[in-house]
């Protein structure tokens, strides 16, 4: 199971019960964040999450709304005596980026890997996630990110004893591990069935609709993306400063037959997104207004 926890709803600025955008994901002991923007160590901590086991930090683009609050949370995560690496993923630039803000933060008791991304969709497996970075339309390079989570296939007892596997392995095999043994190698496909369906996050802000959101986000369990206009008539303006209104990001979650959509990433001006939520309804039953410390647990498909 994923638990998902969107810290922070705002967007430029943080306001008075609203941090800047930033999602926490946690599986299986480990923790994936995307952007982290200025008070994002905070809402953390009101959360009641811990950020010494982030293990990921995905980055949509280094806009300052998005990206402030990275110094300050390696200072914390290196005074909560993390020792293990962290891997930082973004679009180019990111080693260069990161280095200017550690100015303010140049030791840390822990390595920091990073992987820059170059194409328009990269795959990249980390943390225990099978992500996907989809290049987004900004005014500056930024990128989209699905998460899945896999789900292999049911131990099948008749399938491995056709395949003659002695069943010491068996454990061992359904766990991922590969065994050589009396000159045969064994692996998890002569005792499992077909893999089933996992879990899949799609998160993208700080765009315009394209039509990668949708290939990326298709079935998504949960889509978050960009609403930075509720009101009529903002059109206009999110198309010259290249974000979204609240009824282009619910039809981006209908083509894409999303279970779930929330909204995030609110402009400053939008003290009530809840009041904008029944119109959007009309394109998109699934769709919820984002607040800040909202929070899901993702489940398998208990039929599966």
């Amino acid at each position: 199971m994923l638990d998902v926890c969107l810290l922070g709803t705002s967007g430029m600025m943080p306001l008075p019960g609203r941090w800047l955008t930033a999602l926490m994901t946690r599986l299986n002991g480990s923790s994936l964040l995307i952007d982290c923007g200025e008070g994002t160590q905070v809402a953390i901590r009101e959360k009641g999450w811990s950020f010494h086991d982030i293990d990921v930090i995905c980055f949509t683009h280094y806009h300052g709304d998005h990206i402030s609050g990275l110094p300050g949370l390696l200072l914390s995560m290196g005074n909560a005596e993390r020792k293990e690496p962290l891997t930082l993923i973004g679009p180019k630039g990111l080693e260069r980026v990161v280095s200017a803000l550690r100015v303010i933060a140049p030791e840390l008791p822990f390595e920091l890997n990073f992987t820059e991304l170059t194409e328009n969709v990269q795959q990249i497996k980390a943390g225990g996630y099978c992500i996907e970075a989809f290049r987004v339309n900004h005014n500056v390079t930024c990128y989209g990110y699905t998460l899945s989570v896999r789900r292999s296939g049911r131990f099948l007892p008749e399938k491995a004893q056709e395949n003659r596997v002695p069943k010491e392995f068996w454990s061992r095999l359904q766990k991922g591990a590969v065994i050589e043994h009396d000159g045969r190698t064994y692996t998890k496909e002569l005792i499992l069935g077909p893999e089933r369906r996992g879990i899949k996050l799609t998160y993208c802000t700080d765009t315009r609709p394209v039509p990668a959101i949708v290939q990326s986000a298709a079935g998504a369990d949960l889509f978050i993306c960009e609403g930075m206009y509720g009101e009529k008539g903002k059109e206009t303006k999110a198309q010259e400063h290249k974000h979204m209104t609240f009824y282009e990001a619910a039809a981006l979650a209908k083509e894409a037959a999303v279970k779930e959509l929330w909204l995030t990433h609110y402009s400053p001006s939008l003290a009530h997104p809840e009041e904008f939520i029944k119109e959007t309804r009309k394109i998109f039953a699934g769709t919820y207004p984002g607040k800040d410390k909202k929070s899901v647990t993702l489940e398998f498909d208990k039929d599966e």
